[in-house]
């Protein structure tokens, strides 16, 4: 049995093409069911986010599966198939394995480590369950993804250092804070960027949120979402006293907040530390405030470069995660093989004894008068002749476990002794090893 995966994604199609091929992840049960009617298909499974549309199939003949699978996708859409041949990769064996660990792991993601893509794929994985479309296959292979993925996460820190602007600053207040559920969060004008800081800080357990707006309705619905207070943008600066982080963003021309205005708030403050965010360009604050004792200025450049250098960090570890994808490749590999070389020695044998046996029979049947240590010798001798014949091919299958050779040496074998899919042998037969699911 293969893993093969047919999709694309942000790296080789724009949105307009990736949302065109999306599937609404309220209604999985029908694409899923028309992709298992597919005859190559013997389990599939859908993963489709903003990002990537990812078709993932057992099947025993990988390059049908694939060609009947990128039919499927245009098909299905209802889009001629040349629109969106250029944008779709496939994947089969061990390329298909390292794909979706890699994935799963966020390595193939927009932003390196982010942690969304693995609950999107185990929501996929939900509805293949659900749905009766992943079996043993499509649910060791998954399962074993999301075991490389923890590994990932558990073994390196490739999601531990913010790569999102509004992401840093809440990074940014905890190395100067040591902790920020105790400290009050002002916002200064309602860019969009400010706000999602905000919602960040709010996410991270701030204990107050003061919001003030040139349009005092607007600070009010803000302050509204956010349980906040708004505050009149007119006298805003008699409040920073009680703002241990400022995030501001407000579009005006001039500074708003300058060195001296600062110096009066921090002497009130009795000279607690205070973290400003200035997020605006032109920029909101003046410079000059962060040469201020206890006063903490970035500007928005300040936190790329906190994300630049975030994302030099994440890449390093990235390397890392790529080392225990290789290692867990190789291991699912030989389980994949074991799951069907096993099973296909056993039934290789049995054959060989069917027509040992019948031919036997046959041969007895014409000597009857045979005396009994005489029979045991040509059983003896047809014993030996049947091990001798097998010994070469079980040899070859045994080893081929541990190559990308095995399926090939399988489906040559079944095919040229007419041998039964794996299903239908011996149900007590089970795979040799495991792959290690959580």
């Amino acid at each position: 049995m293969h893993i093969v995966i047919v999709g694309l994604s942000h790296k080789t199609a724009p949105v307009e093409i990736r949302e065109r091929l999306a599937f609404a992840p309220t209604a999985m049960q029908r694409p899923l069911q028309k992709l298992l009617e597919l005859p190559p298909v013997a389990e599939g499974l859908i993963v489709s986010t903003c990002n990537r549309v990812e078709l993932c199939a057992a099947t025993k003949e990988p390059d049908v599966a694939i060609s009947a699978m990128r039919r499927f996708l245009a098909e299905y859409h209802e889009i001629t198939p040349s629109e969106i041949d250029d944008h779709l990769y496939d994947y089969q064996g061990e390329d298909a394995i390292r794909h979706l660990f890699r994935v799963a792991s966020s390595l193939d993601s927009m932003v390196l480590g982010e942690p969304q893509i693995l609950g999107q794929i185990k929501t996929a994985y939900g509805y293949a369950a659900e749905y009766k479309t992943a079996g043993l296959i499509l649910n060791r292979f998954l399962h074993k993804a999301f075991s490389v993925a923890k590994r990932v996460r558990t073994e390196t820190a490739i999601a531990s250092n913010a790569v999102s602007v509004s992401f840093a600053a809440v990074e940014l207040a905890r190395k100067i804070f040591d902790r920020i559920d105790n400290k009050a969060v002002m916002i200064i004008g309602a860019g969009e960027m400010c706000e999602l800081a905000a919602r960040h800080f709010i996410t991270n357990g701030v204990s107050k949120v003061l919001v003030t707006n040139r349009t005092f309705a607007r600070a009010e619905k803000l302050a509204a979402e956010f349980q906040g207070k708004a505050v009149p943008f007119e006298n805003f600066v008699d409040h920073l006293v009680e703002a241990d982080i400022v995030l501001t963003s407000t579009g005006a021309p001039n500074f708003i907040l300058g060195q001296r205005h600062m110096e009066d708030v921090l002497k009130r403050r009795k000279n607690r530390p205070m973290f400003l965010i200035d997020i605006a360009v032109p920029r909101d604050i003046d410079p000059k405030v962060n040469s201020l004792d206890n006063a903490y200025l970035y500007d928005v450049d300040d936190l790329q470069g906190v994300v630049q250098a975030n994302l030099k960090e994440r890449k390093k570890e990235a390397s890392k995660a790529e080392a225990i994808v290789e290692q867990e490749i190789g291991q699912f590999h030989q389980w994949l093989a074991n799951l069907e070389v096993k099973p296909t020695i056993i039934a290789l044998r049995r054959k060989f004894e069917e027509i040992r046996q019948q031919e036997l029979d046959k041969t007895f049947g014409n000597l009857k008068d045979l005396s009994g240590k005489d029979r045991k010798s040509i059983e003896a001798m047809a014993n030996a002749i049947i091990n001798k014949i097998l010994h070469q091919p079980t040899t070859v299958l045994k080893q081929s476990q541990n190559d990308a050779s095995g399926n090939d040496h399988v489906d040559a074998v079944r095919t040229l002794f007419d041998l039964p899919a794996p299903a239908d042998d011996d149900k007590e037969i089970k795979p040799l090893g495991d792959p290690g699911q959580e």
